[in-house]
């Protein structure tokens, strides 16, 4: 089970697992382990998630399958823990409610004066450099 928030829990069995070998250096081993993970997850289809969280995910992601890879580490139990901390992180974030619409203010009056007082300042200061 891969936990993404308090109320929001994605069962083992919406999760797509395929393991690979991982490119780079490696050692005795490099030929023969296949670590490097590739996780799937299919969006539209989950229950893990109410209609109006899938709805604004799926607006956000752009799209219904979510795939991460993951071959940083060299055990393919890491790098499937990097894998399902990504993606839970991605639905974090996907799910997470828009921020607060911005409420235009005017500027303060005493703002407003000290403007055009530094305005006029600058105008006088370059009026007495001129040639009369």
């Amino acid at each position: 089970m891969l936990f993404v928030t308090d109320s929001v829990v994605i069962p083992d069995a919406e999760l797509t697992w395929r393991f690979s070998r991982s490119s780079g250096p490696g050692g005795q081993g490099v030929n023969t382990t296949d670590s490097r993970v590739e996780l799937v997850f299919d969006l539209s289809a989950t229950t893990a998630l109410p209609p109006e969280l899938k709805e604004r995910a799926l607006g956000r992601l752009g799209g219904p399958l979510i795939s991460i890879a993951a071959s940083e580490h060299r055990s393919q139990l890491r790098n499937r823990a990097a894998a399902g901390e990504r993606l839970a992180q991605r639905l974090r974030e996907a799910i997470a409610p828009p921020p607060k619409r911005r409420r235009a203010t005017k500027p303060t009056r005493g703002s407003v004066e000290r403007r055009l007082a530094a305005k006029k300042a600058r105008s006088d200061v370059k009026r007495l450099r001129r040639d009369h």
